[in-house]
């Protein structure tokens, strides 16, 4: 078959890409491995100089690393910190603003190191098997807290034989009676529990000062004093079967005692003490069994009295507050395809500091971003566009400075994918939908091109206006890349976001995507003889949905979706909170529900040429869905082929080699199917 030849050479590196004019830079699967951006930001005690993370991918490894590079705020100085073969996280500053405490992998270990700025020398503080989390420095800056998981133990149901010295015996059996027992990218968990930790940062030995089978989670945040440390967790006997439930707590650092401080129903969590210690800054999601649920910043006193919403109009999924002084909160929130900063004061005004916020997503055109808050209202944060990951940024007194330019030696040699805004009414009932179309590098207005809608997942996330090196290399293939916010979608407000309550998926959401394909017929960009459809997890049951209730699709790519809902819920380490939020009740209850919303219900009037691409070690949407609808297409003889990625988990794009694939061997099953002078190939 001529299919698998081309796949057969697209996997030994070649590339379907072209343009119809040879003198067009585009956009390459070597240009993936070229790509930087920066992350985790963290801005110095003085506000005067930032850390960054400065990712970028190997092609020796093909895997994404990470520097630590330090930026001066004015742009006058920008140089590596931590730079070697290594790979670094979690840079932190000290108090005083002359030590940086971080991360680095070390032979299958995490190390956490101090690094002394006047000296340029290290100090190694503790080699630990197991992650820390969640790094924290004191207010003295006398020690670092850090939340690690601990083992935990458990009954033996029977007595081992001893083994014999040398003896080669099978792999003893698991034994498994807990209810949260695997979880997608770490497989299987062993017994254990999050707890917090302290280690003197000249040295010494780590302290665990939780306890008890429950996990304790970040961010940590001292109490000014430097006597507490403050948490969120669920220490109720029942936890694991609770969904959107957990409390803030407070330790002491020296007798380990813990307090509760609030017992609202469902989530408190990143609590973070303001500066003079008199008030607590927290989110809070309420436990409603709803598919999505506004997060709100709340704000108690130190002693977890007067809790109060500050951000109740909002209607938004508020994250990470940050104290910008005594009186004001800064805090992050999605909106219409953009992450913003807003700031909140304690009397409950709010304004909006910094919008764009993101770029740190590179595969696919997601919401994302990071920020840190620092003295006088700094702040600095990423941000990218249409065009370009993300670089670092800063804004004082109303004042916006770009402090790096990481891409430009490569993206502005290249002939990119415009990226366009539009909106459109659904048919199912008039409601607006905001979606972007990318045009293929060298587009000439009043001609028509292939056209791929690309679905994103969740369905709860959201896609804009950000740089995505898997649509822009479709884009450089030459379509026009369609995509949408549809019904669902976070950033539009918990009435917009719930529509899909109880219908993900359903004739609902695929009359959104119907609709922006339509647009772009109607409006002159789009060949209504080649469509093409994909999509991954919630975006690949989108598509795998459609084709059972349209034709008009020359080809589809549906990655990582669920075909069955019952055997999914059932099967994947989600089954908990899914069954709870997206299901009027469990399997046995509402079968016909769950199969009236299975694509599997529909293959029997599926006629479209399928491509599935699925990790063979999901365990969000087991490869065991992808096996069912594969099965049932190659049952009924429609052209179909299963993609199976070894050893990869959900994240089928985690590295940059299966970025490259995944878009690869998508565009060569389109290429199969696009009609080209009136004939498929």
């Amino acid at each position: 078959m001529r299919v698998m030849a081309v796949l057969l050479a697209l996997a030994a590196g070649f590339s379907l890409e072209a343009s119809a004019d040879d003198d067009l830079r585009l956009f390459s699967a070597a240009d993936v491995f070229e790509l930087e951006w920066a992350d985790e930001p963290r801005i110095a005690p003085d506000g005067r100089r930032a850390l960054y993370v400065r990712r970028f991918n190997d092609i020796m490894t093909d895997r994404t690393r990470a520097h630590v590079w330090l930026v001066n705020l004015d742009g006058g100085s920008h140089e590596p910190l931590l730079a070697d073969a290594g790979s670094y996280s979690s840079p932190r500053w000290s108090p005083d603003g002359t030590r940086i405490a971080y991360m680095k992998s070390e032979a299958g270990r995490t190390a956490l190191y101090v690094h002394y700025l006047r000296s340029g020398r290290e100090a190694l503080l503790g080699s630990f098997e197991e992650k820390p989390d969640d790094l924290v420095w004191s207010p003295e800056g006398d020690m670092l807290a850090f939340s690690m998981a601990v083992k935990g133990e458990s009954e033996s149901l029977v007595s081992k034989p001893e083994k014999p010295d040398g003896a080669d015996w099978a792999e003893p059996p698991r034994v498994i009676d807990r209810a949260r027992y695997r979880t997608n990218g770490e497989g299987f968990l062993d017994l254990a529990y999050d707890h917090v930790f302290t280690i003197p940062a000249d040295g010494g030995t780590a302290r665990q000062l939780t306890s008890g089978d429950f996990h304790h989670n970040g961010p940590l945040s001292f109490t000014p004093d430097g006597r507490e440390i403050l948490f969120s967790a669920n220490r109720n006997d029942d936890w694991e079967l609770q969904t959107r439930e957990a409390d803030i707590f407070s330790v002491n650092v020296v007798s380990g005692d813990l307090a509760q401080l609030t017992d609202a129903p469902g989530v408190e969590a990143s609590p973070k003490v303001s500066p003079d210690g008199r008030r607590i800054a927290y989110l809070r999601t309420d436990n409603e069994p709803e598919p999505f649920v506004a997060t709100t910043v709340f704000l108690m006193n130190r002693d977890g009295g007067g809790a109060r919403n500050l951000t109740a109009s909002l209607d938004r999924r508020a994250g990470d507050p940050q104290w910008l002084s005594n009186s004001e909160i800064a805090f992050t929130y999605q909106n219409r395809g953009e992450n913003m900063i807003g700031v909140v004061g304690v009397d409950g005004r709010r304004r909006v500091a910094v919008e764009g916020v993101g770029g740190t997503t590179i595969g696919r055109p997601y919401v994302s971003g990071a920020y840190d808050a620092g003295r006088g209202g700094a702040l600095v944060y990423t941000k990218g566009n249409a065009q370009r990951p993300a670089d670092l940024y800063a804004y004082k007194n109303g004042r916006t400075r770009r402090l790096t330019f990481l891409n430009e030696d490569l993206l502005a040699h290249r002939d990119l994918g415009e990226v366009r805004t539009f909106t459109y009414e659904s048919s199912l009932d008039g409601l607006e939908v905001q979606g972007w179309m990318i045009t293929p590098p060298g587009y000439r207005e009043g001609e028509t091109y292939p056209l791929i809608i690309e679905i994103h997942g969740g369905p709860h996330l959201a896609y804009g206006p950000h740089f995505s090196a898997e649509l822009q290399r479709m884009a450089a293939a030459g379509y026009v890349v369609v995509y949408d916010n549809h019904r669902g979608s976070i950033g539009y407000g918990s009435d917009f976001a719930n529509l899909l309550k109880y219908k993900y998926s359903s004739p609902d959401d695929f009359a959104d995507h119907m609709s922006a394909v339509d647009w772009a017929i109607d409006n002159g960009f789009a060949d209504e003889n080649n469509l093409f459809i994909a999509g991954g997890s919630a975006g690949g049951i989108a598509a795998a949905y459609a084709i059972g209730l349209t034709d008009r699709f020359n080809a589809a790519m549906a990655a990582k979706p669920v075909i069955n809902w019952v055997s999914k819920v059932l099967t994947a380490d989600s089954y908990i909170g899914q069954i709870a939020t997206q299901f009027p009740g469990p399997p046995w209850e509402a079968l016909e529900h769950y199969w009236r919303r299975s694509p599997l219900s529909l293959v029997g009037n599926v006629e479209t040429p399928t491509m599935l691409i699925t990790g063979e070690v999901d365990y969000r949407t087991p490869i065991s869905e992808t096996e069912q609808f594969y099965q049932a297409l190659q049952l009924r003889r429609v052209p179909s082929v299963m993609v199976r990625i070894p050893g990869s988990n959900h994240g089928i794009a985690g590295r940059p080699s299966r970025l490259n694939a995944k878009t690869d061997y998508t565009l060569a099953w389109f290429e199969k199917y696009r009609v080209k002078d009136g004939a498929a190939d």
